[in-house]
């Protein structure tokens, strides 16, 4: 499964950052089959939102991808300390390029796996997952090695998709996009990002576009 992930965004990285932005006709034609019409670059600056660009704890973005969607947004998070982690090299490699190029300086980068971060418990103030829960091999190790690098406060902001709220998105999630690699089955359902939230989380938002989930959650006390 490991080989796989990664061999799949190697194939990808020259046209990952266009399939995101809808940027290409086909990627706009992507998105309206598999999220439903949404424009993930609405739903990432959404999520971004809940940041504060006066922010100046500790962040943990994962997966970083491209940094498509969060380049810019770091240029003015300029009190923050971010770590930007990915299982791919080569998305990676991209992250660093796009970051240089902005001038973005307060980052480190670093490969690793989500279902067994790098880091202390109670690391971070924010953690922020952009598209990454869908992908994730272990949704459960991935939530809980999240939550044990959260601080008590801490926020968890994310986005992804769902299963079974467009048929046509989960039709093209089991036969294309697990088949290549870029998602990973199992998904979770609204009903389940729900339960697993409210175990251990205050949930301050969460919405449902199309066949995207995107929400903000406190880890509680």
């Amino acid at each position: 499964m490991a080989d796989k992930i990664r061999k799949s965004y190697k194939f990808s990285k020259r046209f990952y950052d266009d399939a995101l932005t809808q940027s290409k006709w086909w990627s706009r034609l992507y998105f309206k089959l598999l999220w439903g019409g949404v424009d993930d670059n609405q739903i990432a600056n959404k999520v971004l939102s809940y940041i504060p660009d006066n922010f100046s704890g500790r962040l943990l973005d994962v997966p970083v991808g491209t940094a498509v969607f969060t380049a810019e947004k770091y240029t003015r998070l300029s009190k923050a300390e971010i770590t930007c982690l990915d299982y791919s090299h080569d998305m990676l490699e991209q992250a660093e390029r796009r970051f240089s190029e902005a001038g973005v300086t307060n980052i480190k980068t670093m490969q690793g796996d989500v279902g067994a971060l790098p880091f202390d418990e109670g690391t971070f103030d924010i953690v922020l997952c952009v598209n990454g829960l869908h992908v994730f091999p272990d949704k459960d190790k991935a939530y809980a090695e999240i939550y044990r690098t959260l601080k008590t406060g801490g926020e968890l902001l994310a986005c992804f998709y769902v299963a079974g709220e467009k048929k046509t998105a989960d039709w093209l999630a089991k036969t294309v996009m697990t088949r290549m690699g870029w998602f990973t089955p199992p998904f979770d359902t609204t009903a389940d990002v729900r339960r697993r939230l409210k175990e251990r989380y205050v949930i301050l938002d969460f919405h449902v576009e199309g066949a995207m989930l995107y929400f903000r959650a406190r880890k509680k006390s």
